[in-house]
């Protein structure tokens, strides 16, 4: 199958430059629907899901080559190299943050700038490094999932989102969760949580925006600061915005912010 079809690709919008967009875990590109629009009169959009998530063919799920993030960053490339995209922009939310920086190793030309909104290297602190979970914190969050994924979901995606005020955002993942094929939510959860890309950073050459939200259970303020260090080229902004999702619950903020860091000096 064509990786178009495989990965559910979409294309829109009239700008010579891409801006490919890439959603977190248990999610699909239906996330980025109040951010991408904004961009469309500029850049030529591209909207895809992971293999395994959202409208991509889940018979092209293979747990060897998904057994790590730079499975879905052979396919990002892929997608890249099919459209024809070279010195582009990519958008990762939450893991994909860090399936860009690896893409934008495998093939540099790509991708010249980075907009990383909720990154984290690692979730699991360990001796000078704080990831914001212990390792026993994650075996458990898994071992959940892998015993009720509906619970889990449930019991998650509110507290992933945050904004208990709005709780029909938390309402909006819990869906998202619940629709993800089981078995690949799974196994995609623990390529999540129990990944280690701190190595990568400091070798992504492509000029990057690091997007913190005020207040991230999942990725903890000293997470994007640590990641915007350890890049070459970067910069670090905080939103106002609460919760690991402002794609979806500030998204007026997160397209601002993007638009200073793109329309900027290139430096």
């Amino acid at each position: 199958m064509a990786i178009v079809q495989r990965n559910n690709v979409k294309v829109v919008g009239s700008g010579g430059r891409a801006m490919i967009f890439a959603h977190g875990f248990g999610c699909d590109q239906n996330m980025w629907r109040f951010v991408w629009p904004a961009f469309a009169d500029d850049y030529r959009i591209v909207l895809f899901d992971h293999v395994g998530c959202g409208g991509s063919d889940l018979s092209a799920y293979d747990a060897g080559k998904y057994g790590s993030l730079e499975g879905y960053a052979d396919d990002v490339v892929a997608i890249c190299r099919e459209l024809g995209i070279i010195h582009g922009i990519f958008v990762g939310h939450s893991v994909s943050a860090m399936i860009g920086a690896i893409a934008s190793l495998k093939a540099p030309d790509i991708f010249d700038d980075l907009v990383m909104i909720g990154p984290s290297p690692r979730y699991i602190n360990d001796e000078e490094y704080t990831g914001g979970f212990s390792e026993q914190q994650i075996h458990e969050l898994l071992d959940f999932l892998d015993a009720n994924h509906m619970g889990w979901s449930q019991a998650m995606a509110p507290v992933i989102m945050g904004n208990p005020d709005r709780p029909e955002l938390g309402e909006e993942l819990t869906n998202s969760f619940c629709m993800t094929d089981p078995e690949i939510a799974k196994k995609f959860a623990r390529v999540t949580f129990l990944s280690d890309n701190r190595s990568d950073l400091p070798a992504v050459k492509a000029r990057s925006l690091v997007l913190q939200c005020s207040e991230d259970v999942i990725a903890p303020k000293g997470v994007g600061e640590y990641v915007a260090k350890q890049l070459p080229n970067s910069q670090f902004t905080i939103l106002n915005a609460t919760g690991h999702c402002p794609n979806l619950s500030a998204p007026e903020e997160t397209i601002s912010a993007m638009k200073a860091f793109l329309e900027g000096p290139p430096d």
